[in-house]
């Protein structure tokens, strides 16, 4: 009887218990939170690359797009020292080479825009800037990006290109600090994307000049070897795919 009642014992609590974990598992199932998306890219797709964030979203359940926008040198070093990323759009080919070298990345880069470099001033453009030969002239209060940001290392070569000496008050760690710049007032110009002065409306005046087709900007993009790979590859995919190229067309990028 003492046996037969420990073995009734047994057969009552072990499905008890089994019922128990099953319902603790399909409770962390359910409650767990969607996946995160996390993207590092140039401070020139903010806008461009917020707007295919969204549109990523709606047709990915679940799924929410983080965005890191800055320099892309300075998103470069951040991967580079370990930082949590899924994908990386550069501004340039060349900061896109450094992570591939230093094996952050997985697959190879795709290149999904282009771009061209535009004079910003304020509205009335107060130093008179018509050409890029002004902005070498005396008083005038340039700012441009640091060399090793893309947008400083393109207005280098045009620099040269124009042959011209270009003494900026100072030089930022990305174009959206430029922009910033002139827009407050603090620069009489600001060497920036065309599509940087497209997205500031009536903020600021672009400056076109012909020296600028002389140059273009190369956006590549790419997966992180750390990261969801699969959900990256997605992403990339409705950036290169016909919606997101012309989410780019409409904020002023041209195609590679």
């Amino acid at each position: 009887m003492k046996r037969l009642a420990g073995v009734l014992a047994v057969a009552t609590v072990l499905p008890l218990s089994l019922g128990s974990c099953s319902s603790h598992d399909d409770k962390s199932s359910s409650s767990a939170p969607g996946s995160t998306l996390t993207v590092y890219a140039a401070s020139s797709l903010t806008g461009a690359f917020t707007k295919i964030g969204q549109d990523f979203e709606k047709s990915h359940s679940g799924v929410s797009v983080k965005f890191d926008f800055g320099g892309s040198s300075d998103l470069v070093a951040q991967l580079q020292n370990g930082a949590p990323a899924d994908v990386f759009a550069s501004a340039d080919t060349a900061n896109m080479d450094k992570a591939t070298s230093a094996k952050v990345t997985v697959g190879t880069p795709v290149d999904f825009a282009t771009n061209t470099m535009e004079i910003a001033v304020p509205p009335d453009n107060p130093a008179h800037i018509a050409t890029f030969a002004d902005l070498s002239k005396p008083g005038v209060k340039l700012v441009d990006c640091a060399p090793e940001v893309p947008c400083g290392a393109a207005a280098e070569q045009l620099a040269h290109v124009a042959h011209q000496t270009l003494k900026p008050v100072s030089e930022e760690q990305s174009v959206t600090d430029v922009l910033a710049k002139v827009e407050s007032g603090e620069a009489d110009a600001g060497l920036v994307y065309v599509t940087d002065v497209q997205a500031a409306g009536n903020k600021v005046k672009g400056i076109p000049f012909p020296e600028s087709s002389t140059v273009m900007n190369t956006y590549p993009i790419v997966a992180i070897s750390k990261g969801n790979t699969d959900l990256a590859k997605s992403f990339i995919d409705e950036v290169l795919g016909a919606e997101g190229q012309q989410v780019l067309a409409d904020f002023g990028f041209a195609k590679p």
